[in-house]
């Protein structure tokens, strides 16, 4: 039994894969698909979508944070680019999860398509984490240049982890596609720029 656990844990992270088990579907109740459509309908999301993007290119540039105190990270490494949206307790929890939505939202039309939105919460001796999922694949479209498949910004992980019930940071990853079938790909500065960048009148 003991060698059984052991295996199975080593498969699970040799592949990179949770067990199936850990994730369940992502569900929001009628009254949170309400409060998201008329949050997103008065454009609440203009008070940090700028300024997370502004904090970024803080970041980048090796500054500190911006007048408005929004941290960005970093994340680099083992083929992935990204971001992480540190909350800040003046943005407010249920804002913060509709911003989570808003990523995605404002990702699909980049030519993608969800390829899941699903939820894990794994309780540790001190702490219950909760990590909530939206995963979106390039669609299936060739680039006109060359008939390679088009993978826009490869895939596209968008985060929201919680310690205890309380927000901690949204997670914004690519995976570029590492294959001679697909265009290269586009860069995380880009998308950026089309998710968070909104020109104002």
């Amino acid at each position: 039994m003991l060698y059984t656990s052991l295996f199975r844990f080593l498969q699970q992270l040799l592949h990179g894969q949770p067990s199936p088990t850990d994730w369940h579907p992502l569900q929001r109740s009628a009254a949170e698909l309400k409060a998201y459509a008329q949050w997103v309908q008065q454009q609440v999301y203009l008070n940090w979508l700028n300024p997370y993007f502004k904090a970024y290119h803080y970041t980048k540039a090796g500054l500190p944070p911006g007048p408005q105190g929004l941290r960005v990270q970093l994340v680099e490494g083992c083929g992935q680019h990204g971001a992480l949206l540190f909350y800040d307790p003046s943005i407010g929890p249920h804002n913060f999860r509709h911003l989570f939505d808003l990523i995605r939202d404002r990702t699909l039309p980049l030519g993608y398509h969800l390829a899941t939105s699903d939820e894990r919460v794994r309780k540790h001796p001190r702490y219950t984490e909760t990590i909530a999922k939206h995963f979106l694949k390039p669609n299936p479209t060739s680039c006109p240049a060359t008939g390679r498949c088009e993978q826009r910004f490869g895939t596209v992980a968008v985060d929201l982890i919680s310690l205890n019930g309380h927000p901690g940071f949204i997670r914004v990853v690519c995976n570029p596609i590492q294959d001679a079938m697909f265009c290269p790909a586009e860069s995380f500065d880009k998308l950026m720029e089309d998710v968070f960048h909104v020109p104002l009148a």
